[in-house]
This record gives C-alpha cells, structure tokens and sequence, in this order.
C-alpha cells in the first residue's frame, strides 16, 4: 500500500513539476514589491512562510505532506499576525506625525499625513432609502429604518399552507466511477483566472493554456487513485 501511495505521489509531483516548471521558463518568477511599512522581521516570516510551502510541494507521502501543510498554516498565522502589528505601528506613528505638522503649521505634511491614513481614494457609502425610494442621510432615521425593516422581516406570520416535502429515499444512486474527461475539462475550463496559485504554485492560467493536456494528464492520475484506493 506504502509503494501505491508513494507511486501515486510521484505521479502527482510529475505533474505539478512539469506545469511549475513551464511557467517559470516561459513567464520568469513575479517580482513582489512589499509596502513600505512592513518589516524586515515581517519579511524574515514571509521568506519562512515560503520555505514551509516548498515543502509541501517536495512532500513524498501523505504523512509528509499533513505534517508540511500544518507547518504552513502555522507560519501563515505568524506572517498575518506580525503584519497587523507592522501595520498598527505603522498608523500609530502617522498619527503622531500629522499631530506634530498640525501643531507647526505644516499644512503639506499635514495633507500628505492624512492622505495616508485615509487612504487616498474613499468608497462612497449607498445611501438608505425609506418605503417611499427617498434616499436617507441622517445617521438616526437610518438605523430606525433599518430596525422596522428588520421586524418586519422576522415578525411574519407562518404560511397558512406549509409546503409538504417529501423526505429523499435513503437508496439515492451515488456514481462512484472516476471523473470522465468531459466533466475534468468542464471543470478545468470553470477554474477562475487571476487567482494566487494554492500551495501546489499550479495557476489557473496554466492547467486552462492546453485543457486537453490538462484533461488528459488529470484523468490518468485520478483514474490511478480510484483504482489503487
């Protein structure tokens, strides 16, 4: 079984290899331009976060691979969390800065300062609209507008007529065949482009330039699962 799981393994790293690979002669690797205040202590757990990735990648079993995938989440916590505190930091002494040019009369820095912190470009909220469709600004009628909406959808009375459903048989038909290739290039073809790569480093674009090599390299290898599982 231990000779099946690995063989299977192997299949699959061939496969990702193989598409990794490609990507990387033909695209070249993204250059990540990092905000300026994220740290180097930050950018030490990014590197790490990384490695941890590869890892999961280079795994040669299951058990290699559940125990790379655990060390993953555990560093994507810490790059998260270190870079809330960069982030806090980092508002904290903006704030500092547009109180001080505020105090000096620094009217430049002061802009510059809360350009920053607001964020350059704001959302423009949707205004509430009463029963009627006239659109309400005053921050008090909204909320109460927004209560009796409320109520009023969760204070119905019951149907008079509840709907008689009908429980499901308990002996549905569960195809347990392997995907065919129609329904592995269906679902190929559905895969969103523009999305970051999983942990695997396979994006969307690639398995979708070629889906009938796709199709097939996919087929093959899941075709092999179903029959050694």
């Amino acid at each position: 079984m231990k000779e099946e799981e690995t063989s299977m393994e192997n299949n699959w790293k061939s496969i990702k290899e193989a598409l990794t690979s490609t990507c990387q002669e033909v695209l070249g690797l993204k250059k990540h331009h990092h905000k300026e205040w994220i740290s180097i202590e930050t950018l030490d757990k990014i590197k790490e976060r990384k490695s941890k990735k590869a890892a999961i990648n280079n795994s040669r079993t299951r058990a290699e691979k559940f125990q790379a995938q655990a060390e993953y989440i555990e560093a994507n916590k810490q790059v998260k969390r270190s870079i809330r505190a960069d982030k806090k930091k980092y508002v904290e002494e903006l704030a500092t800065t547009a109180e001080k040019a505020a105090r000096e009369g620094n009217m430049k820095q002061l802009y510059d300062t809360t350009k920053k912190l607001s964020g350059k470009y704001s959302k423009p909220e949707r205004p509430v609209k009463d029963k009627e469709g006239k659109p309400i600004t005053e921050i008090q009628q909204q909320r109460n507008i927004w209560v009796e909406y409320f109520e009023e959808l969760l204070n119905r009375p019951a149907p008079m007529n509840p709907l008689d459903i009908e429980a499901a048989h308990t002996d549905l038909p569960i195809d347990v065949n392997p995907p065919t290739k129609e329904e592995i290039r269906m679902a190929t073809r559905q895969i969103k482009n523009g999305k970051a790569a999983r942990p695997d480093n396979i994006p969307a674009e690639a398995l979708k330039s070629d889906i009938e090599v796709t199709t097939n390299m996919l087929y093959l290898l899941f075709k092999k699962i179903w029959e050694e599982e």
